[in-house]
This record gives C-alpha cells, structure tokens and sequence, in this order.
C-alpha cells in the first residue's frame, strides 16, 4: 500500500530569493532533494495552491502544500531469502551480508538479492527508492551493511555517506609485504578498455582510502582498511594501483602468487580462494531517528580466518626451517 504523505508549512522570510527545490529541501529535511524536485514536477507539491517549476523564485511568506504518496516499487519481488540481521530498529537494519549474494538487481542476477530477501523481510520498505539500500558491497565481500526502511531514514544516510561521516572499516589480506600503513588518495573512474572494471583515472572522482599493517606474513599483509568515500571496487582499485592486490581478486590481481617455497597447503589455498578476501569488519553511523551514534563489528568470515591461519603457518614453518 502507498503511503500518503500531507505536510503544510509557510516559506521562511530569511529563505526568500531562494530556488523552489531548494527551499522545500530546507522546509521538508526528511526527503531528498530529487525526491522533491519530482513532486513540485508532478504538482504535489505547490505554492499558495498553485504549481511551479522547481527552478522558480520564492518570496517568503508563502504557503506550501504537499500531497503526495510514496508508490512500491512493484519491478522486484520479494523473496524468502534467509537474512543475518544484527540490528533492527522501526528506521534501519544492520545487515552481516555473506559472500554470493549480490546486492541489486542487475542483468545476470535479477533475483535472488539482498533486496529480493528484504522486500520479504520487511514488505514496507517497498516504497522506499531501491528497497532503503544506501550503499553495496560487491557479491563476494562479506560484512556489514545499513538499510533505511523509511525515507525520511534514507535521505538522512545518504548525507551522512555524502558528508563521509559514517565509519566504514574493512579487513583484507592482500598480495606482497606491506613495509608500513599508508593513504591513497586517487581518483577513480570506469576503466578505459574493460567495462567490467573501475581504475584509478584522471578524469575519476576523488577516491581516498586509509589502510593499515595487521600483520605480515612471508608474502601477504593481512590490513585494516578505512574508506572516505565509497567508490564502486575502491578498495581493491587502490590497492591493486600500489601493486598490493587483494587475494582472490581475479579481476584486479590475475593468478595467485606464491612466496618461494610457499608449504602445499598455502598453495592450494591461494589455488582455491576463490573471492576477494575482503570483509566490512566495522561500521558505524548517527542513527537517523534518535541522533545517536551507533556502531557494530562483524567477526571475520570462517574461509577468511582460515587463510590467516595457513598464511600464519607457512611463514612459522619457513622461520624455522631458517633457524
């Protein structure tokens, strides 16, 4: 069912000389400015009882009116797909995404999606804009995700993502030695040839991760891994641009390379994991509802902690063979 929104106020003297659209995302905080921006175009949103453009001058004084609803997206359907949830409140979900699952619709993959699984979980949030999901992980990294599940929720999670104030922390093993942490600051856009792939561009928009040594082994890092923006692939297109690729990554890092007599089982191990070793260990925001600050962690995955403890004993059993 579409829920029905009606909403009376009177254009701010101080906000006179302003755009239409903007003074209603001044005078209507809890829905975005695009979202507005429509409703004035459809005239549900109006000015002493009469349509304007989004671009037009306000006075002051005036009277705004919104009568609008807030339709389903009906292009998705819901479906009972078993969700890890870690916090759920009547505004958001915390979500511990596993590997495989991808998080959107899109061609090859148009069902069986984190939003498939949360159209069935909470069946309201179908008339929030993509199902209240604010922001992705790539199908094979693991980890913590925030869901709006009202767009008031919604349009104050994007700011907060737009303004780089939510606290997003990964953990990732990546190939070579790390001597120390670091910060790369470097733009990222699609790539030149392969559009399968992100790459740091000129021409991209400002990308900066933050990373961090955990602990070395005899050819791997295993890293912490901070984001400032949120660019589709960042972390694995900065980190392979330092000629540290993450393992697993066959998109960014090519075939798995082994440390010199790497033992069988290291091997095998790189042979076989088969995803980036990548996962969204932290996260935290201000809760949109109550303005208090929030935050969660995710225990590493089992294959992830796995890789540690063969990339751990190859570099003990090489450490003794030495002594």
């Amino acid at each position: 069912m579409a829920e029905q929104i009606n909403l009376e106020a009177a254009v701010p003297a101080d906000l006179g000389g302003k755009r239409f659209d903007q003074i209603a995302s001044q005078v209507f905080p809890d829905y975005s400015r695009s979202t507005l921006q429509e409703w004035i175009k459809s005239g549900a949103l109006t000015v002493n009882g009469k349509t304007k453009r989004p671009k037009d001058k306000l006075f002051g004084g005036e009277q705004l009116v919104l009568n609008a609803e807030l339709e389903d997206d009906g292009r998705w359907e819901p479906e009972n797909i078993p969700l890890d949830i870690v916090y759920e409140d009547d505004h958001i979900i915390v979500i511990n995404k596993p590997r495989d699952l991808v998080v959107h619709p899109a061609a090859g993959n148009w069902s069986g999606t984190l939003l498939n699984a949360l159209l069935y979980h909470c069946p309201d949030i179908a008339s929030v804009p993509r199902a209240g999901i604010v922001h992705r992980l790539d199908k094979d990294t693991t980890g913590l995700m925030v869901v709006a599940k009202t767009l008031q929720a919604q349009t104050d999670l994007v700011e907060q993502l737009q303004e780089r104030s939510v606290s997003r922390e990964y953990e990732a093993v990546v190939t070579g030695v790390m001597s120390a942490g670091g910060e790369v600051n470097q733009p990222i856009g699609r790539h030149p040839t392969n559009r399968l792939k992100m790459a740091v561009t000129h021409g991209g928009k400002p990308s900066i991760t933050h990373y961090r040594v955990l602990e070395r082994y005899r050819g791997h890092t295993h890293i912490r891994v901070q984001l400032e923006t949120g660019r589709t692939h960042q972390i694995r297109v900065h980190m392979s641009h330092l000629r540290y690729p993450l393992v697993g990554d066959t998109l960014y890092a090519g075939p798995p390379r082994f440390p010199r007599g790497a033992s069988p089982e290291l091997v095998e191990m790189l042979k076989t994991f088969d995803r980036q070793a990548l996962h969204a260990r932290q996260l935290g925001l201000v809760h949109p509802a109550t303005g208090d600050y929030m935050e969660w962690e995710s225990e590493l995955p089992e294959d992830f902690l796995t890789l540690l403890d063969v990339l751990e004993e190859d570099t003990q059993a090489a450490m003794a063979t030495e002594q």
